[in-house]
């Protein structure tokens, strides 16, 4: 099917026009829907106008994020909050929207992908990260668990675990020593780009629908942490 995009933060106006024009040059038809994925409701909505407009989804990339750091004697509890209702619900809501059209499209004899964003930070120990750390093991965990079931039914289920990408993502963060980190590594070495995680995604689901490659760690060449 055509490439449908929501987000909890939308793009730009004129970001989301210049990739529906990229899509409409090569021939293709894109939708984006600016939506917040921590609205069960909003997002059962999206899935029904993308059913709606470009027929059922075949692949599924629930990437949306959020990381707020903290020593947890700061007693962040909203921060706590925020992060779990996007990293954490939102890629629920996103399966309970969505991977009832996955079972369609595997029972069509169509490819069928359900993958996550997962974190490098789910499997390191990082002073700081504790609640961030922790939302993203959970998305670890539950997507090995959810291919156990779906994985019967032909749906491919993965995760992709990054480590530093140049996007917005830093700019959450307030505590000093989380955002010198980051930004000494964006200006130290070249990170990955958003591209090279979209490139990653659309790997993954190209290769033979017998192969699922359930979790592949993405990091740039030169980060050691």
């Amino acid at each position: 099917m055509p490439p449908a995009a929501s987000a909890r933060r939308p793009p730009s106006a004129s970001r989301n026009s210049a990739r529906r024009s990229r899509f409409r040059a090569g021939g293709g038809t894109a939708l984006a829907l600016p939506t917040d994925v921590t609205d069960r409701a909003a997002v059962l909505a999206a899935a029904d106008r993308v059913a709606d407009e470009l027929g059922r989804a075949d692949l599924v990339f629930a990437n949306a994020g959020r990381q707020l750091i903290s020593g947890i004697t700061d007693l962040a509890a909203a921060d706590w909050d925020a992060q779990i209702d996007l990293n954490i619900k939102g890629v629920m809501n996103t399966v309970q929207a969505f991977v009832p059209a996955l079972e369609s499209a595997a029972a069509d004899g169509r490819g069928a992908d359900l993958i996550t964003t997962s974190s490098i930070a789910a499997v390191r120990v990082l002073e700081g990260f504790q609640v961030y750390s922790a939302t993203k093991a959970y998305i670890t965990q539950l997507t090995r668990l959810l291919r156990t079931e779906l994985g019967r039914k032909k749906i491919r289920v993965a995760t992709i675990e990054p480590g530093m990408v140049d996007t917005e993502l830093p700019d959450h963060v307030t505590d000093p020593a989380a955002s010198k980190l980051m930004a000494d590594l964006i200006a130290q070495i070249d990170v990955l780009s958003s591209e090279d995680v979209a490139e990653t995604v659309a790997f993954m689901s190209a290769v033979p629908r017998h192969v699922n490659l359930t979790e592949i760690t993405i990091l740039p060449t030169e980060q050691i942490i």
